[in-house]
């Protein structure tokens, strides 16, 4: 849920900068009713009636600072959190001490779905820049959604999303190679930001590429020279964290290599 500007209308340039976001969270009190990114974080087909409520659903809205945490691995769950602003991490520490990186969270998203099960939460969730949720009390929502069957059937689906996402990834890190990985992923990534109104080849990589091998199982060194291969190859252009699609089918073609 987010109230920023179109998206499509930010240059690069503003994209790849460190410059705070503080001015935009300022801007950003706006209801769900009047939120740009409000078909993706709700269901269609809502009476006005309706919408009223569920801006009454949103307790709260809580800024993020880049480094920070939303919440740890083992703090009590109370809430989902949609991201109206920023990109977030998730992140479990495995048995050898190391952090692992379980997924990227953007604008329009949902975080938080961890801890349902068990009502404590199963991974922490660090902001990769200055960042803003809408904090949703998870026991409020649950009256909600059985008064109002199409928000119950929307979050199903949210679920359902995320155990197919984590099926994905076991399949990536299972049977694909390094150029695949990394295919699969900017693909992934491009084709989200896409749904939230920016461009359909170019993207900001918001995470370090650390935390990208983190993330598909591969060492920094081989992300590296990964993306500079894929570069030579003219799949893509990388200008530090900015990265363009030059050839999305070449690309495509790259990653389905991996499926077969």
């Amino acid at each position: 849920m987010s109230s920023l500007s179109s998206p499509s209308s930010t240059s690069a340039a503003n994209l790849c900068s460190d410059a705070p976001v503080a001015p935009l969270l300022a801007q950003a009190r706006v209801a769900c009713s009047q939120c740009n990114l409000r078909e993706l974080c709700l269901p269609v087909g809502l009476s006005p009636e309706d919408m009223t409520r569920l801006d009454a659903l949103v307790a709260s809205r809580r800024a993020v600072k880049k480094g920070d945490a939303l919440f740890r691995h083992g703090d009590e769950f109370t809430s989902l959190y949609a991201i109206r602003l920023g990109t977030f991490k998730t992140r479990v520490n495995t048995l050898d001490g190391r952090d692992q990186v379980t997924g990227f969270q953007i604008a329009g998203e949902l975080v938080g779905l961890d801890g349902i099960g068990t009502g404590q939460h199963a991974c922490d969730a660090l902001a990769l820049e200055d960042a803003e949720v809408c904090v949703i009390p998870y026991a409020r929502l649950a009256e909600v959604s059985q008064e109002l069957p199409v928000l119950q059937r929307h979050f199903h689906r949210l679920m359902s999303r995320e155990i197919v996402r984590e099926h994905g990834v076991m399949l990536l890190l299972g049977s694909m190679r390094a150029e695949e990985r990394l295919a699969a992923f900017l693909l992934n990534l491009v084709q989200r930001m896409q749904a939230r109104g920016f461009s359909s080849r170019e993207v900001v990589l918001r995470m370090t590429r650390e935390e990208i091998g983190s993330y598909l199982g591969l060492k920094l060194e081989t992300v590296s020279r990964t993306l500079s291969r894929l570069a030579d190859e003219g799949y893509i252009d990388v200008q530090q964290r900015l990265v363009r699609i030059v050839d999305a089918d070449g690309l495509r073609h790259v990653m389905e290599a991996g499926a077969r």
